[in-house]
C-alpha cells in the first residue's frame, strides 16, 4: 500500500535535554499528526521492535549501562549544545577571513563537512539503545532507525551553512553510511529536508564500504580552496588519524594542534567514533564483558592509587 505524505522540518520547545533544537525530516501523513508518535518513541514506546543484536547485554535492569553518562550528557547538557555554537561560530570567523582574502582568479572557496554528530545529532537512536539495554553501537538498529528521519539539527549548523552558501562558498557533505541501495537517497533527502544548501548528488558523498574520506576530500581540493573541514572525529579531517594506538593518535593530533579552530572544526562525541578503534582495534566493538573490561582499563589508564 502506498501513502501520500508531506515532509516538514518541525521545531519544538522540549524539556532541557532537547530545548531549541530542530527535529527534521519527519513524515507528516496528510491526516495523521506524528508528533505524538515521535514523542512516544523518545520516551521508549516502540511501535515494533527493532533488530536485536546485543546478545551479551549488561547485567541487571540496564542502570549499569556504560553508555548512560555519555548519553545523558548529550541529551541534557547545555555545555553540549554550547560546543556546537562555539564550533560554528569559529567556522564562520575563519570563513569570513578567507572571504576577505579571496581575490578574483583564485580557486572558489569550499567547506567539507561530516554529517552525523556534526550536523545531524542522532539523540533518539542513543535513547533507544539505553532503553533496550544496549551499551555499544548497534548497526542493525542504526540502519533501521536512520530512514525514520528523526535526526536533530545541531545548534548553529543551519545558520552557518546558509551563510556559506549566501557568500558563494560551496558545501560538500562527505560521510560514511551504508543502508544498502537507498543510502544515497536517504542522505540527500535528509540534507534537503533539513533546509541545508547544495542538497544534491554532486555535493553529498556517502561512502558505503569505507571510512576513508581523504580520496573524496582531495578530489574536491583540486577544484576548490577548502577553507574548513568540520567533523566529530579526527578521521573526518585526514586519514592519518585512523590508528589502532592511543598514543599514536594523540601524537598525530598534537602535531596538528595549530589547525584546530582554524582549519579543523571539531565537535564533541563521547559515544562513538574512531577513538574507540584506538582502544579496541575496532570502531564498533562487540558488546561483551571482555570489551567492558577493556573500557574500564582505558578509563583508568591515569588513576590515583588512593595513597
Amino acid at each position: 500500500m502506498t501513502f501520500k505524505h508531506h515532509w516538514a522540518v518541525v521545531s519544538y520547545r522540549l524539556p532541557a535535554r532537547l530545548n531549541n533544537m530542530e527535529y527534521v525530516l519527519m513524515p507528516l501523513f496528510t491526516k495523521t499528526l506524528t508528533t505524538v508518535a515521535l514523542l512516544g518513541a523518545m520516551a521508549g514506546a516502540q511501535a515494533q521492535p527493532l533488530p536485536a543484536t546485543n546478545h551479551d547485554a549488561p547485567t541487571g535492569n540496564g542502570t549499569n549501562n556504560l553508555l548512560i553518562a555519555a548519553v545523558a550528557w548529550k541529551q541534557t547538557a547545555a555545555e553540549y549544545q554550547a560546543l556546537y555554537h562555539q564550533g560554528y561560530n569559529l567556522a564562520r570567523m575563519q570563513l569570513e577571513k578567507a572571504l576577505e582574502a579571496h581575490k578574483p582568479g583564485d580557486k572558489p572557496l569550499a567547506v567539507i563537512t561530516d554529517l552525523d554528530d556534526t550536523i545531524f545529532l542522532p539523540l533518539p537512536y542513543w535513547g533507544y539503545l539505553i532503553n533496550n539495554n544496549k551499551d555499544f553501537f548497534d548497526d542493525p538498529v542504526w540502519d533501521a532507525w536512520l530512514p525514520k528521519n528523526q535526526m536533530v539539527v545541531a545548534p548553529g549548523a543551519l545558520a552557518f551553512f546558509k551563510f556559506a552558501a549566501s557568500k558563494g562558498v560551496e558545501v560538500f557533505y562527505v560521510s560514511s553510511r551504508d543502508q544498502g541501495d537507498k543510502t544515497q537517497e536517504i542522505g540527500v533527502n535528509q540534507v534537503r529536508l533539513a533546509g541545508l544548501p547544495f542538497a544534491d548528488d554532486q555535493h553529498v558523498t556517502l561512502l558505503r564500504d569505507s571510512s576513508n574520506k581523504e580520496t573524496r576530500q582531495d578530489e574536491i581540493a583540486q577544484a576548490f580552496n577548502v577553507v574548513l573541514y568540520l567533523g566529530d572525529n579526527l578521521n573526518d579531517f585526514r586519514r592519518k588519524y585512523y590508528s589502532q594506538d592511543v598514543e599514536e593518535r594523540l601524537t598525530q593530533m598534537e602535531a596538528d594542534k595549530e589547525l584546530y579552530g582554524t582549519r579543523y572544526i571539531l565537535f564533541p562525541n563521547p559515544t562513538d567514533g574512531h577513538w574507540l578503534r584506538a582502544i579496541f582495534g575496532d570502531s564498533e566493538p562487540q558488546p561483551n564483558d571482555s570489551n567492558r573490561a577493556r573500557f574500564k582499563e582505558a578509563a583508568t589508564r591515569n588513576a590515583w592509587d588512593g595513597r
